[in-house]
């Protein structure tokens, strides 16, 4: 397919808020910058909660992207730790048959990757704690171990551990996620299961060591005096730390910039090496009781530092008056405009927030999430946000992913899930902003958005519901005309106006012949059809000056507004023509019969119209009975 001058990028990813995550793709849209690409991130936050089904919403992003739209694609697959979601990307992007570039080994030869000797280098950090620090007894938080490289720093620890001939104790390992709140948890699963404190805490990556620090710091420990603990990717935070992180260093940012490189050296059909292993080497600093001189300058970390927290604060301000204003919103148009206030405060270039056709339309209390896509084919995009001016887009494939189009020459695109649970609602696309990669709220924002959108869709519902409730409450379900209830709401106001305006009425009582004849010989379903036929023919009969309702089991009622004298004989007479009509074309072994009594008046006696009603019933009794005399006669 012929994208024109400008390469199209996918980058496939997991976690935008995590600092490894963030300097790789630093690095990737610097080299985009250079290369003039455009950049496309599809990102999702699973792992966050411990519910599966929120993750399968998180990760229905995965699902739009449409991979034929793109020259190459950037896979950091050592962000997934699900299996199931990792062999689903693997499988889709081999499928796809375009340039594909790895962050962790592979030995899939439609991939190249790039990545780091981490089985060396952790044994190397292993052996360091164990000979130089001689600890003896050693817990170890892993990365998922479906990942090749959690599972080779995992390998290299094993391996340290029987060499030194220390003991590897299943119980003192913790099987982590990658992510930072991991380590919280694998505290406290430590100091529930009433074993002693290790001489230190082996952790796979910076984040979860981080929070094993400030975690065994809030149950009394001291960091290293008391244990020891050990990170992996030598981030800003974990540099910057008090005590800074023991880790490995590994060149982030050279990473995601080799990546990119050398995808763009394959799209232009220049040779490049399936595997490309960059150097990393151990930091051994003040969480294991050494030191090192590789934090940043004083200067550097409080200018950086105050950045950080002015940005988070100004957000969190932002995503609070977000989340107020969406709470109070009742409507979808009063939620989008909420969402269009958002945008400037943001400081974002482009927002487009895409929704599948029938969010609000399609209810059920358990999606099906069998579906082989959880996208509709068509997508609608209600809001556009491009520099301060909004428009809106009503339908665009969703195979299209853009509601609009791709833009020409470099430019940055983040895809972020919206879904409730496991219900997918859409995403959002931001253009040219750091907002997913520098904020830790960005996340938050999907989610208020997420639940603002289920809110005004289950309201939606909600309002259906009683609507139908309503019509339930006036209609007769079965002859599909008034009840008795719709009935009286109506006619009983049409009935005081008239008279008001001495304006005559008519009421026509209607009585079913034989019904339980009908029930009796031939079953309830055919009294039914019989009763049905009867409503459709009062309903053609009464016209548009009147109403009628299904009053009891086999008698209905028309009410007629503004009569003349001879309005009754007329009725009448298109009443017994449609019967006798009915009965030709339905063929049935039994007559549909009924009998008519009606009563014209101006309610000079100052009736209501129930009394007026009884009077029309009494009528009608008198030509049924009328009716059963002649039909004996005829018989004798």
């Amino acid at each position: 397919m012929d994208f024109g001058k400008t390469k199209k990028i996918a980058v496939v990813v997991s976690a935008l808020d995590e600092e490894y995550q963030n300097n790789i793709i630093r690095g990737i849209n610097r080299s985009a910058e250079e290369n003039q690409l455009s950049v496309s991130y599809f990102a999702a936050f699973g792992g966050l909660v411990n519910s599966r089904r929120f993750d399968l919403g998180e990760y229905s992003i995965y699902d739009v992207i449409d991979y034929s739209r793109f020259d190459g694609i950037l896979l950091m697959l050592n962000t997934f730790g699900d299996p199931e979601i990792r062999s689903s990307l693997i499988s889709r992007i081999s499928a796809a048959h375009k340039p594909t570039v790895v962050f962790e080994p592979t030995d899939n030869p439609d991939f190249y990757d790039i990545c780091i000797d981490n089985f060396s280098v952790m044994k190397e950090l292993v052996n360091h704690i164990i000979k130089h620090h001689h600890a003896k007894v050693i817990n170890c938080i892993t990365g998922p171990l479906a990942n090749p490289e959690a599972r080779s720093r995992f390998d290299a620890f094993c391996e340290a551990m029987n060499e030194n001939n220390v003991e590897i104790d299943e119980n003192r390992i913790y099987y982590g996620n990658f992510r930072s709140h991991d380590g919280k948890e694998a505290i406290d699963e430590f100091i529930k299961s009433g074993l002693s404190l290790p001489d230190a805490f082996i952790c796979a990556n910076d984040s979860m060591a981080l929070t094993v620090v400030s975690s065994l710091e809030k149950y009394g420990y001291k960091v290293p005096d008391d244990v020891i603990v050990t990170g992996f990717d030598n981030t800003f935070n974990a540099r910057n730390a008090f005590p800074a992180l023991t880790t490995v260093n590994r060149p982030l940012l050279e990473a995601g910039y080799k990546a990119c490189d050398i995808l763009v050296n394959l799209l232009y059909g220049n040779k490049q090496p399936h595997h490309t292993i960059l150097k990393s080497s151990p930091v051994f600093s003040e969480s294991c009781g050494c030191t090192d001189e590789t934090a940043d300058d004083l200067k550097t970390y409080k200018k950086r530092t105050y950045n950080r927290m002015e940005a988070t604060n100004n957000n969190i301000h932002t995503l609070n008056r977000l989340a107020a204003e969406l709470a109070g919103a009742e409507t979808t148009a009063s939620t989008f405009d909420v969402v269009e206030k958002c945008m400037n405060d943001l400081n974002l270039e482009k927002f487009c927030l895409c929704l599948v056709e029938d969010w609000q339309e399609a209810y059920s209390s358990t999606p099906d999430i069998s579906n082989k896509s959880l996208y509709s084919q068509y997508m609608t995009a209600p809001i556009i946000w491009d520099k301060g001016e909004r428009r809106s887009i009503d339908l665009f494939l969703s195979n299209e992913m853009f509601p609009e189009s791709f833009g020409d020459g470099f430019e940055i695109n983040y895809f972020l899930p919206l879904h409730f649970s496991e219900r997918c609602l859409g995403y959002y696309i931001i253009k040219n902003s750091d907002f997913p990669i520098s904020s830790l709220l960005c996340h938050t924002f999907s989610m208020n958005l997420s639940n603002s959108l289920e809110n005004i869709r289950k309201l939606c519902h909600l309002n259906k519901a009683m609507d139908e409730l309503n019509r339930l409450y006036v209609i007769d379900p079965l002859c599909n005309i008034y009840n008795r209830n719709g009935f009286f709401n109506i006619a009983e106001d049409m009935y005081k106006e008239c008279i008001a305006h001495h304006k005559k009425v008519m009421i026509s009582f209607i009585d079913m012949d034989g019904l339980k004849y009908i029930n009796d010989n031939y079953g309830h379903n055919e009294g039914d059809f019989a009763i049905q036929r009867l409503a459709a023919i009062i309903r053609k009969c009464s016209g548009t000056r009147s109403i009628c309702a299904r009053f009891g089991g086999d008698e209905f009622v028309i009410f007629t507004a503004n009569a003349e004298e001879d309005y009754a004989d007329d009725l009448e007479r298109r009443f017994v023509a449609a019967l006798d009509n009915i009965n030709s074309i339905v063929k049935k072994p039994y007559t549909i019969s009924a009998s008519i009594g009606s009563i014209l008046t101006s309610n000079e006696d100052n009736e209501s119209l129930y009394d007026v009603i009884d009077k029309a019933d009494d009528k009608m009794y008198a030509i049924k009975k009328q009716k059963k005399k002649a039909r004996i006669s005829e018989k004798s």
